[in-house]
């Protein structure tokens, strides 16, 4: 599971089929059966670069996606949040965080080792508790997001929201981003031993990508940098 998530990181568009093929380079002899269930077991899909870890409930209320072609200029008017699995030495537990899409700047985070709602609600609870509103909330059709408790929370704050489309790799870009530069940077480097560890580890990391590390496609700036003069500027604490 350990390398299968690496290469996933690597080669997103990699199914069972080729991860199988790929281990046998290395030596392993695992089937495809057996990859394809720690695939499953770990929330990966290819296909294209999104974990799958927030299945589709077969009843929901559908939103239209509501990004397409939009100008997205300033701090909070558009929030994303996204699942991905963070490996520990002797198991794996899940990570969900809350991003600014103007800014890149990660609002608020959580981690839980089931995919339920709750972790996802408290990281939403912390989210407005810190920052305000948005006034659009984009994210996958899942479970945790589609949820009557998650929906409720966002349209009492009066909140648009918006699903990506099925086969649409790039809706949530921004987060995909965001999750590979936390693995490359924070969790292949430390291998995290327990729970605690990986979040005291992702409790020093998050402070560090919005405050010091530079961003290109920010004109090198951090999101602190973009998304607290923004927020201040509307009224809304950074």
């Amino acid at each position: 599971m350990r390398l299968l998530d690496e290469q996933y990181t690597r080669t997103p568009f990699y199914g069972a089929r080729k991860m199988t093929k790929w281990l046998y380079g290395l030596g392993y002899t695992a089937d495809v059966k057996r990859v394809r269930r720690l695939l499953r077991l770990m929330g990966l899909e290819a296909i294209y670069p999104k974990p799958r870890l927030s299945f589709n409930g077969t009843e929901h209320r559908r939103y239209p996606y509501l990004l397409r072609d939009m100008d997205i200029h300033r701090a909070n008017q558009v929030w994303s949040a996204d699942i991905t699995y963070i490996r520990l030495a002797g198991g794996f537990v899940y990570l969900v965080a809350i991003l600014d899409w103007f800014s890149r700047y990660v609002l608020a985070w959580e981690l839980s080792n089931t995919l339920d709602t709750s972790f996802c609600l408290t990281a939403l609870d912390e989210a407005l508790r810190r920052h305000g509103r948005p006034d659009i909330f984009n994210s996958d059709q899942g479970v945790q997001f589609t949820s009557f408790d998650f929906i409720e929370r966002l349209e009492r704050e009066k909140v648009r929201i918006s699903m990506d489309g099925k086969g649409r790799c790039f809706d949530n870009i921004f987060v995909e981003r965001l999750w590979r530069s936390v693995k490359y940077e924070e969790v292949y480097l430390h291998d995290y031993e327990t729970a605690g560890d990986a979040r005291t580890g992702l409790g020093n990391y998050f402070p560090f990508y919005n405050g010091q590390r530079l961003h290109q496609a920010l004109d090198y700036r951090t999101p602190a940098q973009v998304y607290c003069p923004a927020s201040l500027a509307g009224g809304i604490p950074c």
